[in-house]
């Protein structure tokens, strides 16, 4: 075998001068000092020549030592005369070869370099090669023990995706008498991730734009990963059209490209614009729906006072409840619109700087009232349908769209109406007499009882005060009884006048529909009040 000369030759071969190849293979071989090793000793040589799996190392020993190949990364690199230090790990094997390790003389330095260069909470680099029980072994130049749970930020079920990452570990502990090193992967990326919030932070700015990557979506938005910080992609700055979950518009784990539009620095919280990297629709809402122009649209929201219309992708007007219908009265838009519906409106107002577009949907319609004055005329008597009754009286209608309230008071002559009911029906059909038109506020004021002749302005002769006469029982009440006399006319006995026995209990002694015999006591005609009182005395019958 050719021998390589030693550092102590090589030395004493420059002080000499130039010397011949030959002579230099004379000294290598002849002139050599060799040197006692011990097994476990790391030592420099060079490598004199390499096959297939071998390579052979002089480092000054009485024969070469034998280095495998594969403790190299590249075994091709491997060339003759390239120096090198490695572990002396047997002076001889059963051939009586010099047995020699790359891979544990660089574990041997590491470990050196590392309890001498490096301490707990310092950063290395290393490639997680092998996994084993409750973690990973990973290559520092040395082993090293990555537990499982120090491999992530958070647990993930999937720790194969680990395997051949190379990445930089925070140093966890160092156990000197076991040459045990124990590393996180999480501690590392944890504190990278708290200098990158703390640099973001620094820069963040409103009116930015940042790139992120959707994290997490819930009901209200969706957090945004910044890089290290988190912000917030609120549902309502995601589109300027109306959406009703922000899935419709990103997904996890998506890139996007975002406006700062909120910054609170001393709670770390960011706002974050998607809709806002897009021009606002509202810009030129004045110009695109005019004032009186006829749109289309599609009802979006219902609500007590009005329907809400989105007109275009992002702009939405308010048809109020009392812009519904020229001739119905809508007690909540519900009953005429629903969500989803395509309706046409009109262009009421709009307002861009507070975002509000007013619609009307009776104003594609002619409005009826316009020309009520050359259809009906105060004095008219007409005819028409009770559509609705309310405490105060009926709602007549006498043609579509058109329609008058009688007040209760304007139902009887005679008869004290408490409520519509007990004079009219809803459907009913009746006679009226216009009594007021206000067309501008929509309202004509109608009367039955003006149908006929105020009886109180010619009482009969026969109702005078002392008069005797028989009448009917139409209503009892704690005060009395309301008597109906001849031609209509109605009258009040008040509990007073009853008696005490019969006064105790009015409902167990009179009924409706009896007869009774009373007497006129006083009649004011300016109040249209008739007073009675019974001519004998009732008992309750059993």
């Amino acid at each position: 075998m050719v021998r390589i000369e030693s550092e102590t030759s090589i030395a004493g071969s420059k002080k000499q001068g130039k010397e011949s190849g030959e002579d230099r293979i004379k000294n290598s071989i002849y002139d050599v000092t060799f040197r006692s090793f011990q097994e476990g000793e790391i030592v420099s040589g060079v490598i004199v020549s390499v096959n297939q799996k071998e390579a052979l190392v002089d480092f000054g020993y009485k024969s070469e030592g034998i280095l495998k190949l594969d403790e190299f990364t590249d075994p091709s690199q491997v060339q003759m005369g390239m120096k090198i230090d490695v572990l002396l790990e047997a002076q001889e094997d059963d051939e009586g070869m010099v047995i020699v390790s790359k891979r544990k003389a660089d574990r041997v330095k590491c470990w050196n370099d590392l309890l001498s260069n490096m301490k707990e909470g310092d950063v290395v680099e290393g490639r997680i090669f092998k996994k084993v029980r409750g973690g990973f072994m990973v290559d520092v130049g040395m082993e090293a023990f990555l537990p499982a749970s120090l491999v992530a930020l958070k647990p993930t079920k999937n720790l194969d995706q680990f395997l051949g990452q190379v990445s930089k570990f925070k140093i966890v502990k160092i156990n000197s008498k076991r040459k045990n090193v124990v590393l996180s992967r999480k501690d590392f990326l944890e504190t990278e991730r708290s200098e990158a919030r703390t640099k973001m932070l620094g820069q963040i700015q409103v009116g930015q734009v940042v790139k992120g990557r959707v994290k997490n979506i819930t009901d209200f938005g969706a957090f945004i990963d910044l890089g290290g910080v988190d912000g917030l992609l609120h549902i309502t700055d995601m589109s300027w059209g109306r959406i009703a979950h922000p899935s419709e518009v990103v997904t996890l784990n998506q890139e996007l490209e975002l406006s700062v539009i909120g910054f609170d620095p001393d709670n770390h919280k960011i706002s974050l614009g998607l809709k806002q990297r897009q021009p606002s629709p509202w810009d030129k809402v004045e110009k695109n729906f005019p004032i009186n122009a006829r749109i289309r649209g599609k009802v979006v929201n219902i609500l007590p006072y009005g329907a809400f219309v989105e007109i275009e992708k992002g702009i939405e007007g308010l048809v109020h409840i009392s812009e519904l219908s020229w001739t119905k009265r809508v007690a909540h838009p519900s009953e005429m619109l629903k969500i989803g519906d395509e309706v046409e409106c009109m262009v009421l107002s709009c307002d861009k700087d507070s975002r509000k577009i007013a619609l009307g949907i009776k104003q594609i319609e002619s409005n009826p009232w316009l020309d009520v004055d050359q259809k009906f005329k105060t004095g008219d008597i007409v005819e028409g349908k009770v559509r609705n009754l309310t405490d105060y009286g009926a709602f007549v209608e006498l043609e579509p769209g058109i329609g008058g309230l009688v007040h209760v008071s304007d139902m009887s002559w005679f008869k004290k109406i408490n409520n519509p009911s007990e004079f009219l029906k809803k459907g009913d059909t009746c006679r009226v007499k216009v009594l007021s038109i206000d067309a501008k506020e929509r309202k004509i004021s109608l009367g039955i009882k003006q149908l006929f002749d105020d009886p109180w302005q010619e009482l009969p002769s026969d109702l005078g005060v002392g008069a005797i006469v028989n009448g009917k029982v139409t209503k009892v009440v704690n005060f009395g009884l309301f008597v109906e006399l001849p031609g209509g006319f109605e009258g009040l006995v008040h509990v007073s006048k009853v008696g005490e026995s019969q006064s105790k209990n009015l409902e167990e002694t009179f009924k409706v529909g009896q007869e009774l015999e009373v007497s006129i006591l006083k009649v004011d005609e300016e109040s249209r009040k008739i007073a009675l009182t019974l001519t004998k005395e009732v008992f309750a019958s059993n």
